[in-house]
């Protein structure tokens, strides 16, 4: 490698550090886990699943799209499961990878997609609105909205000076390009909070930090008897689908971003399946590719996988040498951080361009958002899926019928496309209104697909017309 690329990758790596710091605590601070687990899960995604095939400038670690899932395991089973969960994710991954079943996430409909980022932004927003002002936030998503109501009484007005200037700074920064350029808006935002709450000696809630060997929590076997509790199962699987699917997603942007080699999938979900083991092993938080890293690592000039494995040795040394230093940082600033990357989650620019002409993509992206805010997640994705797959076969299923005169004086009726259930009352209307007093003959050759229910349908149709009506599928194959 030349000395050039030397560089780039070394300063690359340094903006990647100083966005990660913040995000990684902020994101383990929003799971209920210890802020040093999130940094642990940054330090493996960086110096075991950063030097792993895949995708060479995509950077990984712990990231908001997972947040509420964590919380509700956490919440749900505690701190202890954690790992055995990101453990069997971990497995699943390198199972699916494998399996060569990477590229299949590609196909995953991307609405579903939007409204999973969207619900999880929703929720993360409302949250963190009351970490904002050193509140506690209500257990469900629906007590949390209605919740704000009282939060103003609630929330202390000195915290919510320090989660304001966060914001501002965050939204304010990037409009000064040098500077943004020079030093990433979350460090600024976070470091300013930091400066402003020990200048004035602010009382406001700050993180904890107990050291790195601490919070480590080896796997233990004990815990595998969980897998018999109900909702365990569905958990892991949730945290494996999502994980890989924002990884996967995540992947086919920072392609776009660069000329560099593409990714390639199976060996990329492979990768990630690797450090969620190894985050497992340790009890650390779940991992998937995150974007906002990534894209900082690619502006920044990274020219291999050595800018995102140097990333994890910056936050290894960080968090074992000056550990102290986050106990500068007010919870009321990483709420912030989170209220920002919650409202970028939810893709206001994307919707209007769909609504335009794709208004059933826009309905599933809707629905799935609802479903995870006033449910949970994994409900929320099925039910999206779900969605999506019936709306697809709607617009698939299209019937057309016409009438012609034929040359013996009988209507001939032709069914031309996806003859399915779907479609039926339709078909039954258009036949039905034919007049009873006419010979009519049905001609199905047209129809590419006809399905156990309209088959019977037409059969008992035909029946009930008598002899007046035939059907047959000779005109086409």
């Amino acid at each position: 490698m030349r000395s050039g690329a030397y560089k780039a990758d070394l300063l690359a790596s340094l903006v990647v550090f100083l966005v990660a710091l913040p995000l990684c605590v902020g994101v383990a601070m929003a799971s209920g886990v210890p802020a040093e687990l999130g940094l642990l899960t940054g330090i493996v995604g960086g110096l075991v699943a950063g030097a792993l095939p895949g995708s060479s400038l995509q950077v990984s670690g712990p990231a908001a799209g997972l947040t509420v899932l964590v919380h509700e395991a956490v919440g749900a089973y505690g701190v202890g499961a954690l790992g055995v969960l990101v453990f069997l994710a971990g497995l699943l991954q390198l199972g699916l990878g494998a399996l060569r079943l990477g590229r299949w996430f590609r196909a995953v409909s991307v609405a579903v997609v939007q409204g999973m980022l969207a619900g999880i932004g929703l929720i993360l927003v409302v949250g963190q609105v009351y970490a904002l002002g050193d509140a506690t936030a209500p257990g469900t998503g629906l007590g949390k909205i209605t919740g704000l109501v009282s939060l103003p009484g609630r929330a202390d007005p000195v915290a919510l000076a320090v989660g304001g200037v966060t914001l501002a700074v965050l939204v304010l920064w990037p409009r000064w390009r040098g500077g943004a350029r020079a030093v990433p808006a979350p460090l600024v935002a976070v470091a300013a909070a930091a400066a402003l709450t020990g200048v004035f000696d602010l009382d406001v809630r700050r993180v904890e930090v107990r050291g790195l060997l601490e919070a480590v929590r080896v796997l233990d076997i004990g815990q595998f008897g969980r897998l018999t509790e109900p909702g365990v199962i569905g958990t892991v699987v949730a945290f494996a689908l999502i994980a890989s699917a924002e990884s996967l997603f995540s992947a086919a942007a920072v392609d776009r971003l660069h000329r560099g080699p593409r990714t390639d999938y199976d060996r990329e979900l492979m990768s990630q399946g690797v450090g969620n083991t190894v985050c497992g092993l340790l009890g650390a938080l779940p991992m998937t590719a995150v974007i906002v890293r990534s894209s900082a690592n690619v502006r920044a000039g990274a020219r291999t996988k050595a800018s995102r494995v140097l990333h994890g040795a910056w936050l290894l040394l960080f968090t074992v040498v000056v550990p102290g230093v986050l106990e500068l940082i007010p919870v009321a600033a990483l709420a912030g951080l989170l209220v920002h990357a919650g409202c970028k989650l939810v893709p206001v620019r994307e919707v209007r361009a769909t609504w335009r002409g794709h208004r059933g993509e826009v309905v599933v992206l809707a629905v799935t958002a609802g479903a995870i805010v006033f449910g949970n997640l994994f409900e929320g994705v099925l039910v999206g899926l779900a969605l999506a797959v019936a709306k697809t076969a709607w617009e698939t299923s299209q019937v057309q019928v016409e009438t012609a005169e034929g040359p013996d004086g009988a209507l001939v009726v032709r069914v031309l496309g996806h003859v399915t259930f779907l479609r039926l009352p339709k078909l039954l209307d258009a036949l039905e209104a034919l007049p009873g007093d006419r010979a009519v003959r049905l001609e199905l050759g047209g129809a590419r697909h006809l399905d156990l229910a309209c088959a019977a349908a037409l059969e008992g149709w035909a029946a009930a017309r008598g002899q007046g009506a035939t059907a047959t599928s000779s005109s086409t194959t």
